[in-house]
């Protein structure tokens, strides 16, 4: 029988022997827990065998690739994932050490229906979790979640014969020619390959060189220890590294990645860091000089630049505005057949022609480099200065309990709404409304706008603002944001703020 966490304590005889799982690890769109505070290996087991069974109800083809990232237990949590899958009578493709990307490349190259990559992203050591997915680009949404959840914690899990185990070799390999195909720089470019010791550390480097480009290395030697900061390219931390080696080395730009590679950082050749989302809007420029007329997806959390730039207004695009989360943006983009979605925290997803829809830091990397390629009297700093000037904040997260935060932010949004309906002003302008797809962003009548939602990976809030106006106006808003936080007492400190 499953147990919940606060039943089952560490160096016990039960921790050895029965399924320990946290429920509010299954998020919105994959899962992850605190190990092993919070999921014990039988309690990962139990969701292998859960999710095995949630393949069979579906009359999902019982085959799925399965990996791990770096870090010196993921090993031990795959295999005992991958026992559960067995006993479901699912058919194991083990590819072994990976990034996220490819692993859902693997469920291409190998032909196979589903996916279970054992990671943590971009959570310290510590966490673990499993992104999954059997609806090729798709991974789980909360659909998916809620019907796994119940399946494992009400002990529905169903043996089943026919399981196997193969390990795939040669993945990596085809990956990264997937990648690079016979591209090649025509223009030199030297670039800084930050991956903070992550698993990007055993892909990053070879696929710059093959492209062609100089690289500088930053913390590329594979460590599960991260000893220079954890590999996230959200967080100002590795940013502002990226840009001292950057200053350090005059090298055109950075390229940082995550700690599982589906996510990629910019920083240009003048050591500006550039948020993601902004760097979606210098491609999406670019890629709708190659494809006029496309849709384009962004974050809720993303700049209101999709949608007011003269330059994709001029190209034809069509900006829609979704759900944050790597799982809701694939479905949207897949949905509504856009080109390309971009996400602030450093997701995007590259569609055909371009990519096959998941998100991929690789990829961007290399279309990044392409990007440089097609443009060669402009550097990354002349592609940022182009576009329309705006002020924003980083994400910035709030604590919030992952039991409380859902409730919080529904009051959140109500009191956003109310003032936006009894006339009230937000940083001294008038409201012009709340978009409430995903939180409550807040949009001013200028275009200027701020944002809280809740986090879906972390005891959080998000929190962003943007300003069309000025630095002013934008730490303006963010205090009147934090002002209607405020009046929830459960809310805690800012992991970083401006």
């Amino acid at each position: 029988m499953t147990r919940p966490a606060s039943d089952v304590t560490p160096n016990t005889w039960e921790f050895l022997r029965d399924p320990m799982i946290k429920p509010t690890g299954f998020r919105e769109y994959d899962a992850r827990w605190k190990f092993p505070e919070e999921i014990n290996l039988p309690g990962v087991t139990a969701l292998g065998l859960g999710l095995g069974t949630q393949m069979r109800r579906r009359g999902i083809e019982p085959v799925i690739a399965v990996g791990n990232d770096y870090r010196d237990y993921s090993v031990s949590i795959k295999n005992a994932l991958i026992l559960g899958l067995m006993q479901a009578g699912i058919q194991v493709k083990d590819i072994g050490p990976a990034l996220s990307p490819m692993a859902y490349f693997a469920q291409f190259h190998l032909d196979v229906p589903a996916v279970a990559m054992v990671t943590a992203s971009h959570n310290p050591n510590g966490w673990t979790g499993v992104k999954m997915g059997f609806e090729r680009p798709l991974t789980h949404g909360p659909v998916e979640m809620d019907e796994l959840r119940d399946i494992v914690l009400n002990d529905e899990g169903m043996a089943c014969d026919g399981g196997s185990y193969e390990f795939i070799h040669g993945v990596k390999e085809a990956y990264l020619d997937d990648l690079v195909g016979d591209f090649k720089m025509s223009r030199p470019l030297k670039v800084v390959c930050a991956t903070g010791n992550g698993t990007a550390s055993a892909f990053a480097p070879e696929l710059f060189a093959r492209m062609g480009v100089e690289v500088v290395e930053s913390h590329n030697r594979l460590d599960y220890t991260f000893p220079n900061y954890n590999p996230n390219p959200e967080a100002m931390e590795m940013l502002h590294d990226m840009s001292d080696s950057v200053k350090a080395s005059g090298a055109d730009m950075a390229l940082g990645f995550d700690g599982d590679g589906d996510r990629c950082g910019v920083v240009d050749d003048e050591g500006e860091e550039i948020f993601a989302d902004k760097v979606g809007v210098i491609m999406a420029r670019d890629l709708s000089k190659l494809y006029p007329n496309s849709t384009f997806v962004a974050d809720v959390k993303s700049t209101g630049l999709f949608a007011s730039d003269p330059e994709l207004q001029k190209n034809g695009v069509t900006a829609d505005y979704w759900k944050t989360g790597h799982s809701h943006m694939k479905r949207r983009v897949k949905e509504i057949g856009a080109l390309a979605g971009f996400e602030k925290s450093g997701h995007y997803f590259l569609a055909e022609p371009i990519g096959r829809g998941y998100d991929c830091g690789m990829r961007v990397a290399v279309e990044i480099c392409k990007l440089m390629d097609r443009n060669p009297d402009m550097s990354m700093s002349d592609l940022r200065k182009a576009l329309p000037k705006t002020w924003a904040t980083p994400t910035m997260s709030p604590y919030c309990g992952d039991t409380e935060k859902y409730d919080v932010l529904e009051r959140l949004v109500a009191k956003l709404v109310a003032k936006h309906e009894a006339g009230e002003t937000f940083a001294g302008r008038p409201i012009k409304e709340v978009v409430t797809v995903n939180g409550a962003r807040v949009i001013l009548d200028n275009g200027s706008w701020g944002l809280v939602r809740a986090s879906s990976n972390t005891p959080n809030l998000v929190v962003v603002c943007e300003s069309s106006e000025s630095d002013a106006e934008m730490r303006a808003i963010f205090a009147d944001i934090d002002a209607v936080i405020r009046t929830e007492p459960s809310v805690g400190d800012y992991d970083q703020t401006i």
